[in-house]
């Protein structure tokens, strides 16, 4: 089936930038983009559909590139102890924090939280989100994290909506191996990866680096296991502290390093030659009300593709919206709504490996867009919140509510 789109402006985020063409006409075929231009141009190719956008703003569906969506449980009640004087440590010891989150994701059934992932995502689908990548971590063991990243698969099956899965089982210390660190490694890498990505649940392998994690050298005894196992990288990195962890993603060719509040110059030099995307995460930056900024100069002058993500996890970023992301990273991190989309967009399509065929409009591509009635491609990240009217298009096809 060959749908011709027209009546319409694209923004096709093509390297990273708008790229503009007013008046245009996309053509559709097989899920693909068989032909983007100026309807001036457009060939006769015969279609078998004609659909009339309305002048609408066309822009590739979006893409959020990390999140934490499957999770059981609420922290909702440590916010207000928070914001009350109470401090992380006291609540971690009174059983809150990750664990609390481990406890009752441990606890759930694959249909709880499936159920409660769901409404989530849906969520994250009404700010116009064709992609979507979904880690584990709130397991810690093999049964757990399996049964996360079932939830994952499931979620894309049953949505029209393509979800990338990474492991993420070294993510905290689960409390059976408390102050066994290089033991519960151990584990990950010898059994609990090995079996995940046996069961084709792992698209990618994920690991938190920082002194209240896992060290550099834990780290690169997982990626080891990872590059056996065919399996590519991404990294927690530079979030509270600087050990160079995005340079240790960068010598493993990491499809990202993200957080990234603590890097210095020459992690951005590392991660531009390895071609490692920096994947920045404004909803936990304003969440902790951090006051470190990513070194936004030099990752411009290095030529690192920046990307953008909500990060939704039950602590640090309950995000339900993307769009609100890319007002953040303008407001808070100094991106222009330009970068900021290409962040949600063509960057974000290659941190999660999907850089050949999504992110952008341009043929040969996946056929994800959406059509926004707005004024100008900045009004994504202009306007705070609220439901924008569109249309959104998944390998072709219109989706209805």
């Amino acid at each position: 089936m060959k749908t011709l789109w027209q009546h319409c402006h694209v923004a096709s985020m093509a390297h990273g930038a708008y790229s503009i063409i007013e008046d245009a006409a996309i053509v559709t075929s097989g899920g693909r983009i068989d032909w983007v231009g100026p309807r001036r141009a457009l060939p006769d190719l015969s279609p078998d559909s004609t659909v009339d956008l309305g002048g609408a703003w066309v822009t590739p569906g979006l893409i959020d590139c990390h999140t934490h969506a499957v999770f059981g449980g609420n922290r909702s009640g440590e916010f207000e102890q928070r914001l009350q004087g109470v401090s992380y440590a006291e609540i971690a010891a009174q059983g809150g924090g990750i664990a609390s989150t481990v406890r009752a994701t441990r606890a759930a059934s694959e249909d709880e939280l499936y159920a409660g992932a769901l409404r989530r995502v849906q969520a994250l689908m009404r700010d116009g989100v064709t992609t979507l990548e979904i880690k584990s971590g709130y397991g810690l063991d093999l049964a757990n994290e399996g049964k996360m990243l079932r939830v994952a698969r499931r979620l894309g099956e049953t949505l029209a909506l393509t979800v990338r899965t990474t492991c993420l089982a070294a993510h905290a210390l689960p409390p059976e191996y408390t102050g066994r660190a290089d033991d519960y490694i151990d584990h990950v890498c010898e059994q609990m990866l090995p079996a995940l990505a046996a069961e084709g649940l792992v698209d990618a392998v994920d690991a938190f680096c920082e002194y209240l994690a896992f060290s550099p050298a834990q780290v690169e005894r997982l990626f080891l296991k990872a590059r056996e196992l065919g399996l590519p990288v991404k990294l927690h990195a530079e979030q509270l502290s600087s050990l160079h962890g995005s340079s240790l993603a960068a010598r493993y060719r990491a499809l990202s390093a993200d957080h990234l509040e603590f890097m210095d110059e020459d992690d951005a030099i590392a991660m531009a030659e390895a071609g490692t995307v920096a994947v920045l995460l404004p909803g936990a930056f304003y969440y902790l009300r951090e006051t470190q900024l990513p070194p936004m100069d030099a990752l411009r002058k290095h030529g690192v593709k920046i990307a953008i993500a909500s990060d939704l996890n039950p602590g640090t970023s309950p995000a339900l919206s993307l769009r609100l992301m890319l007002n953040m990273a303008c407001t808070l991190l100094r991106m222009t709504p330009e970068e900021a989309l290409a962040g949600v967009t063509v960057h974000a399509a290659k941190a999660l490996g999907l850089g050949d065929s999504h992110g952008s409009l341009e043929v040969g591509k996946v056929a994800d867009f959406v059509a926004w009635d707005i004024e100008r491609p900045a009004d994504l990240a202009y306007w705070l919140g609220g439901d924008l009217h569109k249309r959104v298009v998944r390998h072709g096809v219109e989706l209805t509510d």
